[in-house]
């Protein structure tokens, strides 16, 4: 089950964290892979482990944040292979700050990145590579933050959100070229964006009580694999336009309604 063999994957945003494990575990599962970053040198690290699984792995620059590079890195897989039946839009970045701090700049930089790069990079694929292939498998990488609201996360929730939406607008779009279009959303996983956090013990238990299954999520401990190749395989074939949770439970709002200590 969930067989990528003979499969390609394009993933956007690779070079660290929730990307490279996502190349990993689409290489283990049979896939060759197109890997893009704004550093190229930076996937060299991930290319030789996926090369070492044995899959082939093309390395691309690619800013998301301009169309002119996006066209250009689509232009460029098409040279290198024949087809792309993966797209994982999981280039992304945040800024944290309250929401009278937050300045023109930093907004756009999250929204031209999460948002308005997912769309273009999505349509680029599609035109060229899906379909005229009738068949893909695109999937949106969102966060918790695409349905609950957090403090200090204005631009990054605002874009997240957005990918649920423009998730959903893309499945009605084009199923009838057989897309599947999906949103993963992870929960709290400590990556490189976000490690200054876990470095706050205190704020770490925190989080951990709002989550019922009680830890933040595990990136290379497998957390995401299953659920990531299920939207990249045949068995997804009559999923479209969902998003799919993967963040312990905290998005069911999960907050103490009983006392901690029992009555006497």
């Amino acid at each position: 089950m969930f067989s990528l063999q003979n499969q390609t994957a394009f993933i956007s945003g690779a070079s660290r964290g929730l990307g490279e494990q996502f190349a990993l575990t689409l290489a283990k599962a049979g896939a060759d892979l197109i890997l893009t970053s704004r550093d190229v040198s930076a996937l060299t690290k991930i290319k030789k482990q996926v090369e070492e699984l044995g899959r082939r792995c093309e390395t691309i620059a690619l800013d998301v944040r301009s169309h002119e590079s996006i066209v250009a890195a689509v232009a460029e897989a098409k040279q290198r292979v024949e087809k792309i039946d993966i797209l994982v839009n999981n280039a992304g970045c945040n800024v944290r700050k309250p929401a009278l701090d937050v300045t023109w700049d930093n907004w756009n930089l999250v929204l031209d990145t999460n948002l308005r790069g997912t769309f273009f990079l999505a349509q680029e694929v599609a035109r060229h590579f899906m379909i005229p292939a009738g068949y893909g498998r695109i999937i949106n990488i969102g966060s918790v933050t695409s349905v609950s609201g957090y403090a200090g996360l204005g631009p990054y929730g605002a874009s997240r959100g957005g990918t649920k939406q423009l998730t959903m607008s893309l499945a009605d779009d084009w199923g009838k070229y057989g897309i599947t279009v999906n949103c993963l959303a992870p929960g709290w996983f400590k990556t490189a964006q976000n490690a200054v956090m876990y470095e706050d013990a205190e704020w770490v238990e925190y989080l951990s009580d709002r989550i019922p299954l009680k830890r933040p999520g595990n990136v290379t401990g497998g957390d995401l694999d299953g659920p990531l190749l299920f939207l990249a395989a045949e068995e997804s074939r009559y999923m479209t336009g969902q998003i799919m949770l993967i963040d312990g439970g905290i998005s069911t709002g999960a907050t103490r309604a009983t006392p901690n200590k029992k009555r006497p």
